[in-house]
């Protein structure tokens, strides 16, 4: 007796993007490419698995993603420790070195695509999420910090978002983290009975993060932890008042929240996270900051970087809930056809359309106008191309007009187009 197969669900925290969602998803990643382009950023794609110790030297040993989140395995044929990607910077910087593209001049480059930690999924935090990462590589000064920045405004009044604002910090240089390292070590061990279990734990190891806890009953205890910020020296502080100085050029509010560390161990000086209150517990959209020793870190010549990474989910929920929400429709034109002669007649005239740039849909198989109509209603097509019994008979086609143009300009409801002229006429028009 044979027995039932029973079904395959995707995994905890992994989703399907279907196709009624992969058109917001298209929509967004073009308005990206866009955006990137306008900046001079230049596309890199890396492997989505590494050597494990690729991370564990990168993001650092102690850090939650290493500790807990990391889907690592080992790899049966040859015995080494491998890991999906739980980040993109890492990588980006492994592929400079490896192929030596910092030799010539500064990088400004990009990814786009999945990273994979083992979280508690919930909204806005999946097991794998995607991200847009944008890394400029060798580039010393606040300015390229502050044009970061700017250009992340950029993407938000493009994409119709406002309710993120901007919080900023700056985590200094190595020896003013060691001098703030040991006064906030010798302050929490002066208040051990405040801190839960994983306070205690991280309190010899990355201390910094302490501070990033959502404890209540710890608030008060960090809120009057020594602040980094106090000991900055001279050059820390230049850095990172020629950063705020250009935010104030280009009309950007900010707030400084000195407890604002990352996750991450390779930061230093400007850190920053673009949040919002719309998301729920998962308020940051996107977050980044200067990481000057990562690349000598990683075995390369030590040159200056900064980049950020932005959720992709999160940012596609503020587009959900924003009235400017980004879709991409499935094709301009769908053409509607009463019979097997007529469908064959659309299928050679929607190639003629496809020459001509326009996204097409010959309605599949027999079904009435009505039927067909409410299809191409639904596909967000512009305009139906409606070819029946009359309009093979005069070798015209009925075109009608479904959503109005964004231009804004005047045209008929429905009009008849001479087929010798559909192709030039749906290019303008459409």
């Amino acid at each position: 007796m044979t027995q039932s197969f029973q079904k395959v669900r995707a995994l905890t925290g992994m989703k399907d993007v279907l196709p009624d969602t992969s058109g917001q998803w298209e929509a967004l990643e073009a308005v990206v490419r866009e955006w990137l382009s306008s900046y001079g950023y230049r596309n890199m794609r890396t492997p989505v698995l590494e050597h494990t110790r690729l991370f564990t030297r990168g993001i650092g040993e102690v850090t939650d993603i290493v500790e807990k989140e990391m889907y690592t395995f080992t790899d049966a044929l040859n015995d080494e420790q491998l890991t999906m990607r739980p980040e993109f910077t890492a990588g980006m910087v492994r592929a400079a070195i490896e192929h030596n593209i910092l030799y010539d001049r500064p990088q400004r480059v990009y990814a786009m695509g999945p990273v994979f930690r083992h979280e508690k999924p919930q909204r806005g935090r999946y097991r794998q999420f995607h991200q847009i990462d944008v890394e400029a590589l060798g580039f010393a000064g606040p300015d390229v910090d502050a044009e970061l920045i700017v250009m992340l405004s950029r993407l938000w009044k493009t994409l119709g978002l406002t309710d993120i604002r901007l919080e900023m910090n700056s985590l200094g240089q190595a020896d003013e983290r060691a001098a703030h390292r040991d006064a906030l070590i010798a302050y929490l061990e002066q208040h051990k009975d405040v801190l839960d279990v994983e306070a205690q734990r991280r309190m010899y190891t990355n201390p910094l993060r302490v501070l990033d806890t959502k404890n209540p009953a710890m608030q008060e205890m960090a809120n009057n932890a020594p602040r980094l910020f106090d000991i900055l020296g001279s050059d820390s502080l230049a850095h990172f008042e020629g950063v705020c100085e250009r935010l104030r050029d280009a009309g950007i509010d900010y707030t400084l929240n000195t407890r604002l560390v990352r996750g991450l161990d390779y930061y230093n000086l400007t850190v920053f996270e673009w949040v919002t209150d719309r998301l729920g517990a998962q308020g940051t959209v996107c977050g980044g900051g200067r990481y000057d020793g990562l690349i000598a870190l990683l075995g390369g010549k030590a040159a200056p970087a900064v980049g950020f990474a932005i959720g992709v989910e999160r940012l596609l929920d503020l587009c959900a809930q924003s009235a400017e929400q980004v879709t991409l429709p499935e094709c301009q034109v769908y053409m509607i056809h009463q019979s097997p002669d007529a469908q064959r007649l659309a299928a050679k005239v929607a190639e003629s359309l496809r020459d001509a740039g326009l996204r097409v849909i010959v309605h599949a198989g027999p079904a009435g106008f009505k039927a067909q109509f409410k299809r191409a209603d639904a596909s967000g097509a512009t305009v139906a191309v409606i070819l029946g019994a009359d309009e093979l008979a005069a070798k015209t086609a009925s075109v009608k007009w479904l959503r109005v143009k964004e231009d804004g300009q005047d045209q008929p409801q429905q009009e008849t187009i001479a087929l010798d002229r559909l192709v030039t006429e749906l290019k303008l028009k459409v």
